[in-house]
């Protein structure tokens, strides 16, 4: 989790995991809007078993 401050006065407002978030400072009243960097990474597909079956079967014909 990231610690979310206050970009004018420094107060700790949250500690989140976001991909964007607005929240308003109790103490000076400014507006924080913040965004995730990089988005998430997504999972890697699953394999397909058809195209794994095709080269193994091409590794056995090779001399």
């Amino acid at each position: 989790m990231e610690i979310v401050r206050c970009g004018r006065c420094q107060r700790k407002l949250a500690e989140a995991q976001y991909l964007r978030l607005e929240i308003k400072c109790p103490r000076c009243g400014t507006m924080n809007i913040l965004r995730a960097e990089r988005p998430t990474p997504e999972r890697p597909g699953a394999s397909n078993v058809e195209s794994n079956y095709d080269q193994d079967q091409k590794r056995q014909d090779a001399p």
